[in-house]
């Protein structure tokens, strides 16, 4: 299977700056009349709403832990069509887990090489000129497999820093694709999960347009354009996650979004309908919903609407007297009994669910899971194993009911946060990701 040539970008750690190159650079080869497929290496479910919102065109998840080589190819077919693909890599280029997944350890760098494309370094240059070009050096020469196609230079002081700049890159022979000086307006808003949500942002377009301005100014695109490659992918094409019902009540509003774009797709694919709904706007999940699905999200941040919203919560429990109900991290505690936000204040939520979680002292959890399941939960039977990925701030004070999987993180260690089920409710911390095969 052949797929357009594409790019991937990265850089040595967070905070560089490389997701707003990104969506300059989406915006900008949208702007020249291409038709630009967005992706996103690793299990990030914030950045694929920007990339959509860039592009024009919906982003997926590639994720070499979690995703085995058909699914991979699977979601490299939603390429089809475009005339380049731009992907975002996460973390630092190389950084993953210890132990390896399906394919690989879940880094930018094996994104990039299963795919074959050619990475840009997004270097942050504060505070050193010629001692960058060590930096890229080294990150050209980790993996000599891995194509480094040049760097682009961030946060640029003066005329003088990009030419010691410069000098260090053509000493050690990487090409220069971009110079970006340094502009304190070219961030994007975040909070504890990192950036906020793209329907949060209090004016996307403009922020995006203005990247695509300042990127077309200072970026040689043309050049990126050339570097652009794909190689063939190996293997079969395999199947989307399927569908955990025929008509699905899907929670979306900014409490509740997020849910992984191929998950979707897949449930899209097998013919399901997906019925949205708002808990925000007090919305009760459709009637005639087959199952009602909570994703993730910042319910925390809005936990007293929440629990005011009386239509939401009894449609939830009508729902729940007869048909399955699941939610993943932020849906799964809206489900809960109880959520007690930074100030203190607890709120009462469906009550479907003994767990009650709180934000009045914050605890951080985050990596891949596997999880096998101890019981149904929608989609999948009891004993089948899950991959997927847990990112939250929230301390369990109480999980009384039965433990839904068996779940541990990608060293294989146990994690107390196990999911929960009673009666026709399922919920877990992780959010899915695919069926563990392995």
């Amino acid at each position: 299977m052949n797929s357009p040539g594409g790019l991937l970008i990265s850089a040595p750690s967070s905070g560089t700056g490389k997701t707003t190159v990104m969506l300059g650079l989406l915006r900008a080869f949208a702007e020249d009349g291409m038709a630009v497929q967005p992706f996103k290496s690793g299990p990030d479910y914030i950045d694929p709403a920007f990339h959509r919102a860039a592009a024009g065109r919906a982003s997926y998840n590639v994720d070499t832990w979690a995703m085995g080589p058909n699914l991979l190819n699977t979601i490299a077919a939603q390429s089809k069509g475009a005339d380049i693909v731009v992907a975002e890599g996460s973390m630092g280029l190389f950084d993953g887990v210890a132990y390896a997944g399906a394919t690989g350890n879940g880094t930018s760098a094996e994104t990039a090489a299963r795919m074959g494309w050619p990475v840009v370094l997004v270097l942050d240059i504060s505070g050193q000129a010629q001692s960058a070009a060590a930096t890229a050096l080294g990150f050209a020469r980790y993996n000599p497999d891995l194509k480094i196609a040049g760097v682009i230079l961030n946060r640029v002081a003066s005329p003088r820093h990009e030419r010691l700049t410069r000098l260090g890159m053509e000493q050690v022979g990487l090409p220069v694709l971009g110079v970006l000086p340094r502009r304190g307006d070219l961030t994007l808003p975040e909070r504890h999960l990192g950036l906020i949500q793209a329907v949060e942002h209090p004016d996307l377009e403009a922020a995006i347009a203005g990247y695509a301005s300042f990127l077309r100014e200072h970026v040689d695109l043309d050049a990126l354009k050339k570097a652009a490659a794909a190689s063939p992918l190996k293997g079969e094409v395999g199947d989307l996650p399927p569908s955990p019902a025929q008509r699905i009540a899907l929670a979306q509003d900014a409490a509740f979004s997020f849910t992984y774009p191929h998950l979707l797709e897949g449930w899209r694919r097998a013919g399901a309908e997906i019925l949205p709904f708002s808990p925000l706007a007090d919305e009760a999940p459709s009637k005639d919903a087959d199952l009602v699905w909570l994703p993730g999200g910042y319910p925390e941040l809005h936990a007293g609407t929440l629990a005011a919203n009386n239509i939401f919560l009894t449609g939830l429990r009508s729902h729940a007297e007869t048909k399955p109900i699941h939610g993943e991290c932020g849906g799964y505690m809206a489900l809960g009994t109880a959520l007690i936000d930074k100030n203190g204040v607890r709120h009462q939520m469906a009550g479907l669910l003994g767990l009650v979680t709180s934000y009045e002292k914050r605890k951080f959890h985050l990596g891949y899971r596997r999880a096998k399941l101890n019981a149904p939960m929608p989609g999948f039977d009891a004993g089948q194993s899950l991959r997927g990925h847990e990112f939250h701030y929230t301390t369990i004070i109480d999980e009384p009911d039965a433990p839904l999987a068996h779940v541990v993180d990608a060293e294989g260690t146990p994690v107390p946060e196990t999911g929960s089920r009673k009666g026709h409710v399922t919920g877990t911390f992780f959010h899915l990701i695919a069926e563990d095969k392995t």
